[in-house]
């Protein structure tokens, strides 16, 4: 290499990578396309990259879109949550109007009236809201972030690893050297990913506790009047009933989480404990990488949404799975038979729409699945009809107040294997009070007989004949 201090003005400087350089000046603020100076076919050939200006200025915008907004975060969510709101608003998604604003207000209060009296659990004080598919985007974006947060790191790394072996020999030194960017670039596709199913999901969800998580926290009821209306499509009921009958479905849920106050963190934690032990496929990233267009980054991302995951499951992760999986059963079971009790006898539909429900909690829709294939976990209720009965077993024996004391502590739940004898839990429930009322009563008899001893001292040395002077 010519020493600078030895170059001649009027030569020219000896080029750099072609790829660092070309990445310089279009990233650098140098624009897109041929007017760009030095900008040439066999420059771009020299870095891997298409020689096509049109093609070329879309890959790039990409790039520019994910290094914009790069941060220190595995996942780039504010790309993840960009993404998610034109998903949103891809088949429309208007602000909601003054009329179904109300209607969806009023009918979760009328909701929470209901449910008074078939739950001694209170009312969760929540504000009721309706909101647009956007906004239930935003409202729920941080709890998406707790959840796909243990996963994303490990995606990150891996897809930094894949650029760099796939990266043809000579720059491979050049690609690990920015192992920083690589990771942000991941971040950013695994961001764009997220983005896209939470979309998607924003489309199906009818309320903010739709798929049996506080996903916008506490402090707020809300329906989606947009999907409370394409749910209600192709059922054959008036739109009234559906509307009430959702929202005793989000009311019981908000009541359930506000009432059992460590319900909320077991549940999310048993996703994070799950989603810690996941195991990212590398040797699947990389086929990716490898195999899909490069030129084609929706290709690339539709590729590494597909097993990223392999299916071995760690002890530690099946049992998170198996609590998960048996306390959203339990949530799902609870809503819907004080739901069913609420609605029985004001609504007629109420038994179609309890059909009608469990089905699509059952099979999961679209967004579901997308979502399952990203973080590896279906957030369904599989046992939703065994917990159900569980909780409508327990009532008759326990009452009321028996069946919701049972959310006082997380030892007292149901456990799997109680889901298949609910007359064996509901009786073991009964010994259990009965034991406790026993030494409660012995610890009362023995403070007043201690307090009766203390007292009566006196007494017992008058009964013994000891006159007193």
């Amino acid at each position: 290499m010519t020493d600078d201090r030895d170059r001649r003005p009027d030569e020219p400087e000896e080029p750099q990578d072609p790829l660092s350089e070309m990445l310089g000046r279009l990233l650098g603020g140098g624009g897109l396309g041929p007017g760009v100076p030095g900008l040439d076919p066999a420059q771009m050939a020299a870095a891997g990259l298409p020689s096509d200006p049109a093609v070329l200025a879309r890959i790039l915008g990409q790039v520019q879109r994910m290094l914009s907004t790069a941060s220190d975060e595995p996942v780039n969510w504010e790309l993840a949550r960009d993404v998610a709101r034109q998903g949103a608003a891809a088949g429309g998604d208007p602000a909601v109007g003054d009329r179904e604003g109300r209607a969806a207000v009023e009918a979760l209060r009328l909701a929470d009236l209901w449910l008074d009296e078939v739950t001694d659990l209170p009312a969760a004080g929540a504000a009721p809201r309706a909101w647009s598919r956007s906004e239930w985007v935003e409202a729920t974006m941080p709890t998406w972030q707790r959840l796909a947060g243990p996963v994303a790191t490990s995606v990150a790394d891996a897809m930094a690893e894949a650029m760099t072996q796939q990266a043809p020999e000579e720059l491979r030194p050049m690609v690990a050297a920015a192992g920083t960017m690589m990771r942000q670039v991941g971040g950013a596709v695994f961001g764009m990913q997220v983005g896209q199913a939470v979309g998607a999901l924003a489309g199906e969800v009818v309320s903010a506790t739709d798929v049996g998580l506080p996903l916008a926290g506490s402090g707020t009821t809300a329906l989606l009047p947009a999907n409370v209306a394409a749910f209600g499509e192709g059922l054959e009921l008036p739109l009234e009933d559906v509307r009430i009958y959702l929202a005793l479905r989000e009311a019981a849920h908000a009541r359930l989480f506000a009432a059992a106050g460590w319900l909320a963190a077991h549940l999310l934690g048993s996703v994070e404990a799950y989603a810690r032990g996941i195991r990212i496929d590398t040797a699947a990233i990389e086929q990716a990488v490898q195999s899909v267009d490069p030129t084609d980054p929706q290709a690339l991302q539709q590729a590494l949404s597909e097993g990223l995951f392999e299916p071995e499951r760690t002890p530690q992760q099946q049992a998170a799975l198996s609590r998960l999986e048996t306390t959203l059963a339990l949530v799902e079971g609870w809503v819907d038979e004080v739901v069913d009790a609420a609605a029985r006898e004001r609504l007629t539909s109420a038994g179609a729409l309890r059909e009608a429900v469990r089905r699509r909690r059952a099979v999961g829709g679209p967004a579901e699945h997308t979502l399952a294939s990203l973080v590896g976990l279906e957030l369904r209720p599989r046992r939703l009809r065994d917990a159900a009965t569980l909780w409508a077993t327990l009532e008759q024996a326990r009452g009321r107040s028996g069946r919701d004391a049972v959310w006082q502590h997380p030892d007292l739940l149901p456990t799997a294997e109680d889901l298949d004898d609910p007359a064996g839990f509901a009786a073991r429930r009964g010994d259990a009070e009965a034991s406790s009322a026993d030494v409660d009563a012995a610890i009362e008899r023995l403070l007043h007989g201690q307090d009766a001893g203390e007292d009566g001292g006196d007494d017992g040395a008058a009964e013994d004949g000891t006159e007193r002077g």
